[in-house]
């Protein structure tokens, strides 16, 4: 079973796939390195990046998060107020102590190598590593990062979920691959999606954890908002952004306005916050990407400041809510930018974060799996084109509108009649297939769309 922590993990920015996934992979590989053959004989290391990693890696902070991995640190728990300085001075040595222990030579040219025109056929972020003995390699391991700060070995690649479930001694009670299992299981017992979804989280931690991890995933959100909000400056990687959430929050607190639609105003600024802060390399939430990290805060926070106060009940029941849907993308189709563009980061955290926020509003079963339906309906064919292959433009921004899209979706799904035309497996298909057909040069590579059309200065 994908797991709502699997989701929604705590890291740092400013990218899942690209940051947070090739750090837990230069982890895992020493980790299994010093098991097969023991680091002290280790002399150097040496990484290769390939497609999406390669080729925007260097925008999206990859080759500092090898590093930080390499050094034994991990994304949920790394200190980012020290991360700068740590890799000034390993620029500076030229040395790196693997696993924070065994020092071994880390060279400036050659220590880590982004391909720009090299890809591996499994999957669009690749990343090679070869521990050496002088020349001799010693260890080797191929890795994929395949969205969402997910990473897998490239000798587990064909493990198929089948075979999974199969070796699982905890079979969960509501197995669902699919939109229409998922509701099926619900009408059948009587559940909404977040009361399934605990009672299958039960089967592998107690309930007191589950909300324990669950609000601590939140107040990890709130705290981003709250940073993201006070922290000013201009975002570090070349294009000169600036900030842009603590002058319009300066704004809002001092307006005065009869508007009614000052409330996404708000909601533009909570998601804001958050991508800045993921810009920036700050602590942020993978939900389910951190280049879609804003949307799902933002949608909480709207509930929270404008429908009522969030409770640990409803952080819970929203925060499984929306895994149960991320689940059904990342089993069905892909969260990742690099595989089928920005529809599977933006457009999945728009469609989990409307879905949850049907539920929340007391919509019923059907009204959530419409709800997020309509979130990711128009967000087909969404392409992941960063200029300077950062995640600044167009990623900040479009956390905003995916944001207000999601609450909107809710708004019409609650509305409707419950009679819709687009089921939600069809639309999560539809992403796929349209992901399949979009040239790769749209997918994370920073080769088209806005990432040609607009002067990096």
């Amino acid at each position: 079973m994908i797991s709502v922590f699997d989701i929604y993990k705590v890291g740092i920015g400013p990218s899942s796939s690209h940051t947070v996934g090739p750090m837990r992979a230069a982890l895992e590989f020493l980790r299994a390195a010093d098991e097969a053959v023991g680091l002290d004989q280790a002399t150097t290391i040496k990484v290769e990046l390939f497609g999406s990693l390669g080729q925007t890696g260097k925008g999206h902070g990859t080759g500092k998060a090898v590093i930080l991995g390499l050094a034994g640190e991990e994304p949920e728990t790394v200190d980012t107020t020290s991360v700068d300085e740590f890799l000034a001075n390993t620029e500076k040595t030229q040395k790196l102590k693997l696993l924070g222990e065994h020092e071994i030579k880390f060279p400036r040219e050659g220590a880590i190598t982004f391909h720009r025109r090299k890809t591996m056929p499994r999957h669009a972020n690749a990343m090679e590593l070869r521990l050496y003995k002088g020349d001799e390699v010693i260890y080797k391991d191929l890795y994929y990062s395949i969205g969402g700060g997910f990473i897998v070995r490239d000798a587990d690649f064909d493990e198929t979920l089948e075979e999974a479930i199969e070796q699982s001694s905890q079979p969960i009670p509501y197995p669902f691959d699919s939109a229409a299992e998922l509701l099926a299981q619900c009408q059948e017992h009587g559940l909404r999606i977040s009361s399934l979804m605990l009672a299958n989280e039960k089967v592998f931690r107690s309930e007191a954890d589950i909300r324990k991890g669950l609000m601590h995933v939140w107040k990890t959100m709130d705290q981003c908002i709250d940073t993201g909000i006070k922290t000013e400056g201009i975002l570090p990687g070349g294009l000169k952004v600036r900030r842009r959430a603590p002058g319009l929050y300066q704004r809002l607190r001092n307006e005065r306005s009869a508007d009614p639609m000052q409330t996404m105003d708000w909601v533009d600024l909570f998601a804001l916050a958050v991508n800045e802060e993921n810009a920036a390399g700050g602590r942020v939430v993978t939900a389910p990407t951190n280049g879609a990290a804003g949307i799902i805060p933002a949608v909480m926070k709207y509930a929270d400041k404008f429908i009522g106060e969030l409770d640990e009940e409803t952080v819970v029941r929203f925060l499984l809510t929306s895994a149960a849907i991320g689940i059904l993308y990342k089993k069905n189709a892909s969260i990742s930018g690099a595989e089928v563009g920005c529809q599977g980061e933006v457009g999945v955290a728009c469609s989990m974060a409307a879905g949850a926020l049907a539920e929340l509003m007391g919509g019923s079963v059907s009204n959530v799996e419409n709800a997020a339906e309509i979130g990711m309906e128009h967000n087909l064919g969404l392409t992941c084109d960063p200029v300077g292959g950062l995640v600044q433009v167009p990623c900040i921004e479009r956390n905003a509108m995916g944001a207000i899209k999601a609450i909107n979706a809710a708004r019409l799904a609650l509305r409707g009649s419950g009679d819709h035309k687009v089921s939600l497996d069809k639309v999560i298909k539809t992403m796929w297939d349209t992901g399949n057909d979009m040239k790769t040069k749209y997918k994370e590579t920073a080769r088209g769309g806005l990432a040609v059309n607009i002067i990096e200065c």
